[in-house]
């Protein structure tokens, strides 16, 4: 009788090329020279990057269904384990062994005959192998459970953070988390569609590392700065609760133990304005960043814009009938925008003493806020001890797991909102300074923003501070907006910032000189209240 020729099958866990990489090779080196000592005649031989653990692997699949063809056939494999670790797989290999499809089964590691007390042996050794997987997933699951109870996200973030896998912990990234915020907080002004967020991404990302998810470059090049992130995913990044601090995990809300990225109050605005919109418009044939922003002076329609010879050109849409309003060129209007901006601006000589003096406001403050910071811990050991008691009525089977999943999604919320709350109050009670630090600092970073050539943050910065933006006779006009106004009508002496004096009496200002196409519509101020 002849002796059968062999199928030689070597396999690894993973399909990554760089993990496993030696384990193939070491299985082929090894099979080969046992092949070559026992005599054994290899016919076909087969290699598979692909976890065992489920039935369905092509490679393995295809190489049964040559073996029930050709008739009596051997496998050659290193061990067991390699050729099934799930009941099904290991199955069928024994039943071929039944009906002769299979007449033999070589292994370096593993010793097989093919009788009764081989086979047997060969169904414990896919026991063993099926055990270790299941224990090894029991064990996964275990370590993901210990880590939900502290909090721990068991994945990798969402941009803004970082992995540091030698403290096992999840850090704010200095890279991209004021990106992050910056999105929210443009978005939450309910003045752009998730189309226009997903370009000021990309301008935002210009001449840095690409860290947006969906930045993939074409032709296999991996993630380049500039190329704007899907649309899908600006969507998910603005409604993932990870940036308050809780983060969903196979359809549960858990509180998380790392550091918010932003306000509650910013992530509830950003989902209350997602609601209101509805789908992105169409993205323009060709982009004007100033469509939208102004009105005609003289009829009050809105300005259109085209492209002539290169150069873009803002004009009346004339949709009311005639106007004789003129052209106006992209960069004039660009240069009338930057000295508005810049006009409500603070400089660092200015800026720097007023955050001083609201830290030390805030120490003030921090003095008076700790009656307040207890009842609110109370509120807290309170839903504690009702989240306690939600899980023991689970665990005795008093109440469903729907049940039990929605309502602690209620009370994790109520946590949520009163741990942003003591936070607040613990950062020195200072709920009413924040807003005029805030302030402070945005009218600081106006002062950059009026030099910059990127368009699209130059017209946020306009909307931001003004309003009733007209245009006529080729010049800009507008109505500066509280409490933007008080800065643009700072004159040559500092009194209008009085220290501990906010509401200050009503009296005049004397204001810094303006160009003229913007003084005659800037109002004076009497009072102003930040």
């Amino acid at each position: 009788m002849t002796s059968p020729h062999y199928f030689l099958y070597a396999r690894k866990s993973t399909d990554e090329d760089d993990r496993q990489i030696l384990s193939i090779e070491s299985q082929f080196t090894e099979l080969r020279e046992f092949a070559c000592k026992e005599r054994l005649t290899i016919a076909h031989e087969f290699t598979e990057s692909m976890s065992a653990k489920v039935p369905g692997r092509p490679v393995f699949n295809r190489m049964i269904e040559l073996a029930e063809r050709e008739g009596p056939t051997g496998l050659l494999a290193w061990h067991p384990d390699r050729l099934a670790r799930n009941s099904v797989d290991g199955g069928r290999i024994v039943y071929l062994l039944d009906t002769g499809k299979l007449s033999s089964l070589k292994f370096p590691t593993f010793w097989f005959e093919n009788t009764p007390q081989g086979k047997f042996m060969l169904t414990i050794a896919f026991g063993q192998s099926k055990y270790y997987v299941d224990n090894l997933i029991e064990n996964i699951w275990r370590g993901l459970r210990q880590k939900l109870r502290r909090g721990e996200f068991p994945g990798k973030p969402p941009v803004g953070y970082l992995n540091k896998p030698r403290l096992r912990t999840i850090v704010v990234d200095p890279a991209t988390a004021p990106l992050v915020r910056q999105m929210f907080e443009v978005y939450a002004s309910g003045r752009y569609t998730l189309q226009q967020i997903r370009t000021l991404v990309a301008s935002w990302g210009q001449g840095s590392p690409a860290h947006w998810p969906g930045q993939q470059a074409r032709c296999g090049e991996g993630r380049r700065a500039g190329n704007p992130p899907a649309l899908a995913t600006v969507k998910r990044l603005l409604m993932n609760p990870f940036y308050i601090g809780m983060f969903h995990f196979k359809g549960e809300l858990y509180q998380g133990s790392h550091e918010p990225l932003i306000p509650r109050e910013l992530f509830e605005r950003v989902q209350q304005v997602m609601a209101r919109r509805g789908k992105a418009h169409e993205k323009r044939k060709h982009l004007f960043p100033f469509i939208g922003l102004l009105r005609c002076g003289e009829c009050g329609c809105a300005i259109t814009a085209e492209r002539q010879k290169g150069h873009h050109y803002y004009r009346c849409s004339k949709k009311k009938g005639p106007c004789s309003q003129p052209y106006v060129r992209e960069e004039a209007l660009a240069a009338q925008l930057r000295l508005a901006v810049h006009t409500a601006s603070l400089p660092d000589a200015w800026a720097e003493p007023m955050l001083k003096q609201i830290e030390e406001w805030k120490e003030t403050e921090a003095q008076a806020s700790g009656a307040a910071a207890q009842l609110l811990k109370d509120k807290l050991a309170a839903l504690e001890a009702k989240l306690d008691r939600l899980l023991d009525l689970q665990l005795e089977a008093v109440i469903s797991r729907e049940e039990y999943t929605g309502r602690k999604e209620k009370l994790l919320l109520e946590k949520s909102a009163v741990s942003a709350r003591l936070a607040e109050v613990e950062r020195q009670g200072n709920h009413w300074l924040e807003p005029l630090a805030r302030f402070v600092r945005a009218a600081h970073q106006a002062h950059s923003v009026a030099s910059t050539d990127n368009l699209d943050s130059l017209k946020e910065w306009t909307i931001r501070i003004g309003s009733n933006l007209r245009l006529a006779g080729r010049t800009v006009r507008l109505t500066y907006e509280n409490p933007w106004r008080l800065v643009a009508a700072r004159g040559k002496h500092d009194d209008w910032w009085r220290a501990g004096d906010l509401n200050p009496r009503p009296r005049r200002c004397e204001r810094r000189a303006l160009p003229t196409e913007l003084a005659p519509h800037t109002k004076k101020v009497m009072r102003v209240e930040l």
